[in-house]
This record gives structure tokens, C-alpha cells and sequence, in this order.
């Protein structure tokens, strides 16, 4: 028994393509502020880059996943479903190593925020800081905070991609139970669905054309 709509919270292909707006809207903006404020909340060069790179790297598979599911590419949705679970991985380590390391480095942003959001003196000395100064934010909201919220969001994160990644999947096995109704059609009906349908209706028509006729035998 085939069932379409399993653990779906949206309709399949949009609801996935806004999952992945989503997705690639928090990412990036994530993988920017790691990238420009992380010296001050990690202590260890380069690691709050790699936090940053990753950050983007989950933006760029969002992106991909939104381009496959826009043009219903049955190859472009494979490499997708292929990436997600490395992606996923690399996330979860990396959430790991941005907890401990945020908790081992506690009393150096206490420190940062206590003298005016200044770059903690190891790391300015090493040549780490930039142009940006620490978001004053952060410090009125204590550490506590700060940290609760690292990891809400890290978690928060890897469940977005755990669903996005069975979103491409589901959506990569109708295109196939598609195929597979398209063949058992008799020819001239298939011939007359591509004459008469809009291109980009083509797909969800036949199915459920597709769906009928097998449930008719």
C-alpha cells in the first residue's frame, strides 16, 4: 500500500521547497555571523570558520534541494538524498565540539563581555579579531542564555535536516512510483496526457491518472 501523504506536514513538493527556503535562510545567516563574530565565543583558530564554512556549506545543499525539487529532477534529487546524510553527520559532530567548546570557554566571554565586549587578550594578540566588534546583545543576555540558545538552535537544526532529508527521499520515490505507473499505462493514453497536459502539470496529473487506473484493476 502506497501512501503519498505519510508524515507529510505539507504538501510534498512545495511544503519541501519552502522547508528548504527556510533552511537556507537560517544557514546562512548562521554561517555570516560564525564567520564574523565566532573569535569572540570560540578561542581555538580556525574552528569558528569551519563552524561558519559548514554553516554555508548546509545553505548550498538547501539550495541544490530547492533547484531539484523546482525542476522535479529525478538525478538532481538523488544527489541531493545522496549529500543530506553526510550533511547530517558533519552537523551533528559539529554540534558537539560548539557545545564543549562554548562551555570550556565560559569565563573568556564573561570576561569579554565585563570589559566593554573587548576580543579576549590571547586572541587579539594573535591577530584573530576584525572589524567587528561584539554584539552587545549577548552580553546583557548572560551566558546562560547564550548557551540554552546554542543549543536549542544546533538541535533545532539537525532536525530541520533530518526532515528535509526525508522530504528529497519521499520526494525521490514518487517520481519513481510515477515512472512506474507511466509504464504500465497503455501508450495512447500517455500520448494523449503529453499532447494535452502543461508541461509543469504533467507529473502530478499522471500520477494520479496513473493511480486511478491501477486502483480500477
Amino acid at each position: 500500500m502506497w501512501c503519498d501523504n505519510c508524515l507529510l506536514l505539507l504538501p510534498l513538493r512545495g511544503g519541501a521547497i519552502a522547508w528548504g527556503v527556510i533552511m537556507f535562510l537560517y544557514s546562512l545567516a548562521g554561517g555570516i555571523f560564525l564567520l564574523n563574530w565566532g573569535e569572540y565565543l570560540f578561542f581555538v583558530f580556525p574552528e569558528w570558520q569551519i563552524y561558519g564554512g559548514i554553516g554555508i556549506g548546509v545553505a548550498v545543499a538547501a539550495a541544490l534541494s530547492i533547484l531539484a525539487l523546482s525542476n522535479r529532477s529525478y538525478i538532481w534529487t538523488r544527489v541531493c538524498k545522496f549529500i543530506w546524510p553526510f550533511v547530517i553527520v558533519i552537523c551533528a559532530v559539529r554540534a558537539i565540539i560548539m557545545i564543549v567548546e562554548l562551555q570550556r570557554g565560559k569565563d573568556k566571554i564573561q570576561w569579554e563581555c565585563e570589559n566593554g565586549g573587548q576580543l579576549w587578550t590571547d586572541s587579539a594578540e594573535a591577530g584573530y579579531g576584525g572589524s567587528a566588534s561584539f554584539p552587545t546583545g549577548f552580553c546583557t543576555t548572560g551566558f546562560s542564555s547564550i548557551y540554552a540558545a546554542f543549543i536549542v538552535g544546533l538541535l533545532v537544526d539537525l532536525a530541520f535536516q533530518m526532515y528535509m532529508f526525508f522530504l528529497v527521499w519521499r520526494f525521490q520515490k514518487r517520481l519513481e512510483h510515477y515512472q512506474n505507473m507511466k509504464a504500465r499505462l497503455p501508450s495512447c493514453l500517455t500520448d494523449r496526457m503529453d499532447l494535452s497536459m502543461p508541461r509543469g502539470r504533467r507529473s502530478e496529473s499522471e500520477l494520479a491518472r496513473a493511480a486511478s487506473v491501477d486502483r480500477g484493476r
